[in-house]
């Protein structure tokens, strides 16, 4: 066999694996919309770890990391600080959302906002952006999963045909499993990754240089700007990285998919204690790290910073190698598009479609046009993940400036009960259109600050204005669960 068909009969054998634990997953279970969406409100410590992992480790740790390391340098760093950030905001605020979800019978995070503010208008916008900035993020996954094939197949699979074949597997077991496949596959993908970022960031720097300190010392000699700020770039300084460290730990539990799975766990502990030890799988990341620094070296002049990785594990290890190494990246691109397309889909027909045009649609309908939705969602996304060049961390970077703004109304919203639908609603449509404006007028950084940065100021100033010039509204979050809702929960 060739190198070409040994790696990727590997890789579509993890695949296959996958698949068939994600479509297990859902045997004998009925996928209602409860089912479907928070897995029965029922996951503990293990399932809830698993779950966050195959959510926020995606093919952006895997091969924009490494990418970014390659390409950018000193920058690449604000990765591991807004992570670790990230679970301290989660550890405070995670445990009442849940209580609240658990009380009212929530399933995404526009119902969220509609039973803390009580405005369909604003439910429906939530979703709205929250469905917009889904796209690029799965667009994400797609196009890290065509490089990982390209790549291990020495070019033999085009990029279009690998994006196709994982789009049928993802919709697959998501239709079938829906939340719990995720949780079930992550137990493969979080496995196969942990050996993977070990194996070849100890391996690939120890093959060329004796290890990672001489390795690192030769990149200092040959480009000793790298690794400071800002890099190998002009414009990610100093006050860049602040600013982007807290734009995205603010926002990176603000995703709509990580906010919905907050209700699928069975106490508001066992989302204490996933935040306390979250923070530990961030060691992986600078092994991957390594893996960019190295390939600076030995593969100089790489257009497509993304392909750092990938290259250069198959420039060093066996056909084999490259396959598991192909698989584990291939899993880290489908378990998160999984729960991205399940919550898009969710969020479309649950907190848009059905307030806005169909208000008498019952929840099984309901669940019916979600499914539905993920084809919808899942061709989109691979439409943009064929003809777009961005980057993998610059797609990211973009969905987090829209996602961010929803901090103030879900948070600041959560503990001040002065602030009503009007504020939030004024500060929603300011912040993510003055980001917007500021990005695709390239603007992005804005005197050194990142632009979504800037935008989550000035809708924190807009929604608390607007809050205190306007009439204040009953605070719902404490109102009693209605009959109805507390029969379903019951049930």
């Amino acid at each position: 066999m060739t190198p070409s068909l040994i790696a990727m009969a590997i890789i579509f054998g993890i695949i296959l694996v996958g698949a068939i634990i994600g479509i297990y997953a859902g045997v004998h279970r009925v996928m209602n919309l409860e089912q479907w969406t928070t897995g029965g409100r029922g996951f503990g410590l293990i399932l809830v770890w698993l779950l966050t992992a195959g959510e926020v480790y995606t093919t952006f740790a895997f091969l924009g990391a490494s990418g970014w390391a390659y390409s950018r340098g000193g920058p690449t760093l604000y990765i591991l600080a807004y992570l670790s950030l990230g679970y301290v905001i989660a550890f405070f605020v995670q445990p009442r959302i849940w209580e609240i979800g658990r009380k009212f019978c929530l399933h995404t995070q526009s119902d969220f906002f509609l039973q803390r503010y009580g405005s369909k208008p604003l439910s429906a916008l939530v979703a709205a952006i929250g469905f917009v900035f889904i796209i690029p993020y799965l667009q994400l996954q797609l196009t890290g999963l065509g490089i990982i094939v390209q790549v291990a197949s020495f070019d033999a699979v085009s990029r279009p045909v690998s994006i196709t074949i994982a789009f049928i597997i993802v919709a697959g077991f998501v239709l079938s499993s829906g939340i719990r496949a995720v949780a079930w596959v992550s137990v493969l993908k979080d496995s196969l990754m942990l050996i993977a970022a070990f194996v070849i960031g100890i391996g690939v720097p120890y093959h060329y240089f004796g290890g990672i300190t001489p390795m690192l010392h030769a990149l200092i000699q040959k480009n000793p700007s790298h690794l400071t700020m800002p890099g190998s770039t002009t414009h990610y300084g100093h006050s860049w990285y602040i600013t982007t460290v807290l734009l995205t730990a603010m926002g990176g539990f603000m995703w709509p998919h990580n906010f919905g799975s907050v209700f699928s766990a069975k106490g508001g502990d066992t989302l204490r204690r996933n935040a306390v030890i979250m923070p530990l799988y961030n060691l992986t990341l600078p092994l991957l790290f390594f893996v960019g620094f190295t390939a600076i070296l030995v593969m100089p002049g790489l257009k497509n910073g993304d392909m750092a990785l990938l290259l250069t594990v198959r420039k060093t290890f066996p056909a084999g190698v490259l396959g598991l190494i192909g698989g584990a990246g291939a899993l880290t691109a489908m378990v998160p598009a999984a729960i991205l397309i399940l919550t898009a889909g969710t969020l479309f027909a649950k907190n848009f479609f059905r307030p806005l045009f169909a208000p008498q649609m019952s929840d099984e309908a309901v669940a019916k046009l979600a499914k539905l939705m993920v084809v919808v969602v899942t061709a989109i996304a691979m439409y943009f993940a064929l003809f777009s060049t961005t980057s993998l961390v610059g797609l990211l970077l973009f969905a987090y400036t829209g996602v961010s703004q929803f901090f103030p109304g879900a948070i600041v919203g959560l503990f001040w009960k002065r602030m009503n639908t009007t504020g939030v609603f004024a500060g929603l449509v300011a912040g993510v259109g003055i980001s917007m404006l500021l990005i695709f007028s390239k603007h992005d950084p804005f005197f050194g600050v990142n632009a979504g940065f800037i935008a989550l100021g000035v809708n924190m100033l807009v929604t608390i204005a607007a809050s205190l010039l306007t009439a204040a509204q009953p605070y719902r979050l404490d109102e009693p669960v209605p009959s109805a809702v507390a029969a379903e929960a019951a049930s």
